[in-house]
C-alpha cells in the first residue's frame, strides 16, 4: 500500500504562515509582475575552523518567465553555489530566495523536494547517467518518485527523447551512447515532470563544439517554443553569447547584468507556476513493486560485485554464529561440570595446608562421618576412599585409580550406572 500526502500551496499568494498558520498564501501584488526566481541581497558563507569563506555576498538577481540567461565567471567566481541555491540544493546564509513569490526558506524539507521534483531540471557538465539503465529508463527515473503510471511514463519519456533526437535509441545504455546524445539524455530526464526551469551547469564542457552547438540549440528551442527558463552557468563567452541575458560573477559578487530581455513572452511562458494551484506532494514511500524493481535491476547491474557482496555477508554472519555456538557451547560444558559436581556439594578431606602438625592426621574415619552426619542441613553423606593399583587381564597390566565408595555417592553425584554392577 502507499500511504500519500497532499498539501497544497496557492501559487497566487504571498506566504503568511507566519502570522497566521491556518491561512494560505494571500496576494499583496500582481502575480504576473513578479520574477519566477527572485534572489534579495543573498549571502552563502563556509566555515572551516574559524575561518569563514564567502561563496557569495549580497547577491540580488531575478529571473523572469520564459528568460534564457547566461550566468559567466570563472572558476572559485561563485556561479556554482548560485546555482545550487536557484534550485533548492542549497539554502542562503543570509538574504531571501523566492519562487514564484514565496520564500523557500518557510517551506518543509519535504515541500523543498517536491520543488525541486516538479519546478527545476537539472543539466550537469558530466551527465550523470546511470550506467546500467537503458537511455528511455534514465529519462523515466525523475518520474518514479513524482509516483507517475508506469505506462505514463514509458510513454513520455519515449516521447521526450524522439523530440530530441534520439529516436531509435531508446534502449540503448550510456555506454552505447555518444556524449552529446547523453547530454540529449539528461535533458530529456530535466523534463519529464513538466519542469518550468532547466538549470544548466556547464552542458558543453565535456562535448565537442558540434555536439556543444547542437546541444545550445535544443536549450534554447525549449526556452523559445516551450519557454521554459533556461540558467546557463558557464565561464565560456561563447556559450553565453547564446543566450538573452547574460550576469558576470566575480569573487561571489554579481560585477554585470545585461538586463531583462525584452522579447514577448509566448502563450507557453504565460501558463507558470503562479497561474495555478502549485501542488506540493510528499510520499511515504514509492510502491513495493517499483522498490523491489529498482533494487533487482541494481543487483543484475553488477551480478559478480553483488556475488562478492552476497558472499562476504554469507562469511560474515557464518563466523559470528559459529563464534557464538563455540561460546555457549564452551558455556554449557562449564555448567555440565559444575552439575555434576555438585552446586551443593561439599568435600571434606584429611589434613590441610599450611597447618602445623597436619602430617599426623592418617585419615577421616566413620565416626567423623557419622558425626558429619548428624550436623543439622546435610541431607547424605558418603565415605570414599581412593588409593592407585594395577589392573590384569590376561597378559596385560593397567595402572588405574580404585575409589571405594558408599551407596549414597551415586545420587550425590547424580551419577548413574550404565553398564556393570556394583560389588558390596
Amino acid at each position: 500500500m502507499v500511504i500519500k500526502r497532499i498539501h497544497y500551496l496557492d501559487l497566487n499568494a504571498v506566504d503568511s504562515k507566519a502570522s497566521n498558520p491556518s491561512q494560505h498564501f494571500q496576494n499583496t501584488e500582481d502575480q504576473s509582475e513578479q520574477p519566477l526566481l527572485a534572489l534579495d541581497a543573498v549571502c552563502r558563507a563556509f566555515h572551516s575552523g574559524s575561518n569563514e569563506v564567502r561563496a557569495m555576498n549580497n547577491v540580488s538577481l531575478s529571473v523572469q518567465r520564459g528568460e534564457l540567461i547566461a550566468i559567466m565567471g570563472q572558476s572559485g567566481s561563485g556561479k556554482s553555489t548560485l546555482m545550487n541555491i536557484l534550485g533548492c540544493l542549497d539554502t542562503p546564509t543570509s538574504g531571501t530566495y523566492k519562487v514564484a513569490g514565496h520564500d523557500v526558506s518557510k517551506l518543509s524539507t519535504d515541500e523543498l523536494s517536491s520543488l525541486r521534483l516538479k519546478t527545476f531540471g537539472f543539466v550537469f557538465q558530466r551527465y550523470q547517467l546511470l550506467n546500467n539503465q537503458t537511455a528511455a529508463e534514465n529519462v523515466a527515473m525523475p518520474s518514479v518518485y513524482s509516483h507517475m503510471p508506469k505506462a505514463q511514463r514509458q510513454t513520455r519519456s519515449q516521447e521526450l527523447l524522439h523530440q530530441l533526437g534520439l529516436e531509435g535509441r531508446e534502449h540503448h545504455k550510456p555506454s552505447e551512447l555518444s556524449g552529446g546524445q547523453q547530454q540529449r539524455v539528461s535533458i530529456a530526464r530535466a523534463l519529464i515532470n513538466g519542469a518550468d526551469v532547466i538549470l544548466a551547469d556547464e552542458p558543453t564542457g565535456a562535448l565537442d563544439s558540434v555536439s556543444g552547438q547542437q546541444v545550445l540549440a535544443l536549450l534554447k528551442q525549449l526556452n523559445r517554443d516551450n519557454g521554459t527558463t533556461v540558467v546557463l552557468i558557464t565561464h565560456d563567452p561563447e556559450v553565453a553569447r547564446h543566450a538573452d541575458r547574460i550576469v558576470h560573477m566575480k569573487d561571489g559578487e554579481i560585477i554585470s547584468d545585461s538586463g531583462h530581455s525584452n522579447k514577448n513572452d509566448n502563450n507557453q511562458s504565460e501558463t507558470t507556476l503562479s497561474q495555478h494551484s502549485f501542488k506540493l506532494e510528499t510520499f511515504d514511500r514509492i510502491g513495493i513493486f517499483t522498490s523491489l524493481y529498482l533494487a533487482v535491476t541494481s543487483l543484475r547491474a553488477n551480478l559478480f560485485r553483488t556475488l562478492l557482496t552476497l558472499l562476504g555477508i554469507i562469511i560474515g554472519v557464518a563466523a559470528v554464529v559459529s563464534m557464538m555456538a563455540i561460546g555457549d557451547g564452551g558455556k554449557q560444558q562449564v555448567l555440565d561440570r559444575i552439575s555434576a559436581m555438585g552446586t551443593n556439594l561439599l568435600q571434606v578431606s584429611p589434613g590441610g595446608r599450611n597447618i602445623r602438625s597436619s602430617g599426623d592426621i592418617a585419615t577421616l574415619s566413620m565416626a567423623d562421618a557419622e558425626a558429619i552426619a548428624a550436623v543439622h542441613g546435610v541431607d547424605l553423606i558418603a565415605p570414599e576412599r581412593e588409593s592407585r593399583s594395577t589392573f590384569r587381564q590376561g597378559a596385560y597390566d593397567y595402572s588405574g585409580r580404585i575409589r571405594g565408595v558408599t551407596p549414597p555417592y551415586f545420587p550425590m553425584r547424580d551419577w548413574h550406572l550404565s553398564q556393570g554392577v556394583f560389588i558390596d
